[in-house]
């Protein structure tokens, strides 16, 4: 008799069959079922547990690690990785399943069977997450703008009349937060624009600022930044940095800081015949942005696409700072200023200006529309401040004067030594010297001070005698060596 043939038996055969000659079997039935149906109220109750995360049944990561797993039937559960390379296989594979169903001897699993093969997989608990603190911003816990600058005074130099219109925009605009709709005078925001050259403070005036109000910073560069459907950055990832800072907590997000330094790389391109992708289509892109709007945001990634979750991040509330060296504007601002005649009465040299240092401090938003600012992107800009080119004397302060100052920085590192580290005078001024004629600000201390420290950091630990380390004008010029005092010795000599 083949498998495909049966028999039709009687009803009450059947029934007599089944009760007399095997009475047991019933009973051995109804036992298994009420094991298997224990097990399975068991394993439900597994799954279903919220304490305890799923498996993935192929590469057996838990639900932490592959993100929100896939329920199929039998309680099997499959991350959407796996899923989707089994989805891969079927759909770029070279085996056609068609013709699979009909070759003999291959035959298809079914899914009820693997409920037997699943071996027991030990249970991951899951991590207790921690509440988030979030605390509204309270008019009265805003520090005055005299008390931001004098914050601002202990880690930036000079820059006296930046560090003022910063902590004046900033108190203003977190009022501004606070209040909210309290009546029905809506207040502006104080977005703002700094220009200075490299070096001068820029960036770091931002991030003290951002420290001593303790508030989400993002520092993005528009550099990257390209119009929609462009290889690059999109507009909305300068929003969702913030957001990663803010640890993906909108609500935290939305009363932040986003400092979007090189500002003047997406200036208008003058005689361009091809597509402005990366100038004046990103400005118009940003006034959404910079105005206060919901801006749909990529979380976690740079780009918008398929794969990547979006959130909805309202800009109302974001304080934006845009930075930006802005060179060959002093030759803008050089022109409109030589205008006059330079014949006559009230005439006017025309190198009158070729010297003055301060000439980027008369910059006018004509100006900048000249260099290749939209007046649309400006007028959202409302606060426009220079920082002023960084001069000698600025250079020495800004070596031993601040909170952080770089040679307090090595006097610790030797003092872990038990070796005391000096400067005299001679030899700040010799690496203000040196750091002027690289001409990229303030930068050019640390490069200065980590090529003649190199010696010394390498040498002192070899001597346990030494007590004292200092640094002259004649070691920074090449002409000589620092003075070493060993330890106990009040007689210098020179090393």
């Amino acid at each position: 008799m083949s498998d495909k043939d049966f028999i039709l038996m009687d009803e009450e055969d059947k029934e007599n069959n089944g009760q007399d000659d095997h009475p047991e079997t019933g009973e051995m039935q109804e036992v298994v079922s009420a094991e298997n149906g224990k097990d399975t109220a068991e394993d439900k109750d597994d799954k279903d547990d919220p304490h305890y995360e799923k498996i993935c049944f192929i590469c057996h990561r838990p639900e932490s690690v592959t993100g929100k797993m896939i329920d199929l039937p039998n309680n099997i559960t499959v991350c959407p990785d796996c899923m989707q390379r089994s989805f891969d296989a079927v759909t770029n594979g070279s085996v056609d399943l068609n013709r699979l169903m009909n070759m003999p001897g291959v035959q298809f699993f079914n899914m009820s069977d693997l409920e037997n093969m699943q071996p027991k997989a030990q249970k991951i608990k899951k991590k207790k997450e921690k509440p988030k603190e979030f605390h509204q911003i309270n008019i009265k816990d805003i520090p005055a703008p005299h008390k931001i600058k004098a914050k601002l005074d202990e880690y930036v130099v000079g820059q006296e009349y930046a560090k003022k219109a910063m902590s004046v925009a900033v108190y203003n605009h977190y009022k501004r937060v606070a209040t909210g709709t309290m009546d029905d005078i809506e207040i502006e925001k104080s977005n703002m624009l700094m220009i200075g050259p490299t070096g001068s403070g820029k960036t770091y005036l931002v991030k003290t600022l951002a420290r001593l109000l303790d508030v989400p910073l993002a520092i993005t560069d528009a550099t990257s930044l390209t119009e929609a459907g462009y290889i690059g950055d999109d507009i909305e990832s300068v929003v969702s940095k913030l957001l990663a800072a803010a640890d993906n907590d909108v609500e935290k997000a939305e009363q932040g800081i986003i400092f979007i330094d090189e500002i003047d790389k997406i200036a208008k391109k003058h005689n361009s015949n091809q597509r402005d992708v990366s100038g004046e289509s990103v400005q118009q892109g940003m006034l959404k942005l910079l105005e206060g709007s919901d801006v749909e945001v990529p979380v976690g990634a740079n780009s918008k696409n398929a794969m990547v979750p979006l959130t909805t991040v309202n800009t109302k509330n974001i304080l934006f700072i845009c930075g930006g060296a802005f060179p060959d504007l002093e030759e803008i601002i050089k022109e409109r200023l030589q205008k006059k005649t330079s014949m006559g009465f009230n005439s006017e040299l025309k190198d009158m200006f070729e010297n003055d240092k301060d000439l980027l401090s008369k910059v006018t938003v004509e100006d900048l529309r000249k260099f290749g600012m939209i007046p649309e992107f400006l007028g959202r800009l409302p606060i426009i401040f220079t920082l002023k080119p960084l001069d000698k004397d600025m250079m020495v302060k800004i070596l031993k004067e601040p909170r952080n100052a770089i040679l307090k920085q090595y006097q610790k590192l030797l003092a872990l030594d038990e070796v005391k580290l000096d400067f005299d005078q001679g030899a700040l001024e010799a690496i203000a010297e040196k750091a002027m004629e690289k001409d990229t600000g303030a930068r050019a201390l640390r490069a200065i001070i980590e090529e003649f420290m190199l010696d010394i950091m390498y040498e002192i630990p070899k001597d346990d005698s030494i007590g004292e380390v200092v640094i002259t004008r004649e070691y920074i010029e090449g002409t000589g060596g620092p003075i070493i005092r060993l330890r106990g010795q009040e007689v210098p000599r020179l090393g």
